[in-house]
């Protein structure tokens, strides 16, 4: 009977530790690498960096866009950038360009 209390005395503090511990230690893992965890935390980071520079490089994209349309829509019309998309539209050269003319890539042996 001695022998049982004793038992009692360690196991049922020993068992009830180690499943604290367990329980912690579940949490612990899920707080560090589950889906709300650090290592998400971490990849949401980064992914929000990269979509920032993305955004970044599309609005000064957009600037240039901008200003482009504001010289084409102004009263006095910028007549570089009007010249530009005329010989565009049209396919036509100035005669004092230079026009290098390339193969295609499938003629070549």
């Amino acid at each position: 009977m001695v022998i049982r209390r004793r038992a009692r005395r360690i196991l049922i503090p020993l068992v009830l530790y180690s499943i604290s511990a367990a329980v912690a230690a579940y949490f612990v893992h899920h707080a560090h690498s589950g889906a709300r965890g650090f290592e998400a935390r971490d990849q949401y980071e980064a992914q929000a960096a990269d979509l920032n520079k993305e955004l970044e490089a599309v609005k000064t994209e957009r600037g240039d866009w901008e200003r482009r349309i504001a010289l084409l829509r102004s009263d006095q019309i910028d007549r570089d950038l009007l010249e530009e998309r005329a010989r565009i539209m049209l396919g036509r050269v100035h005669r004092n360009d230079l026009v290098i003319i390339l193969g295609n890539e499938e003629s070549k042996p």
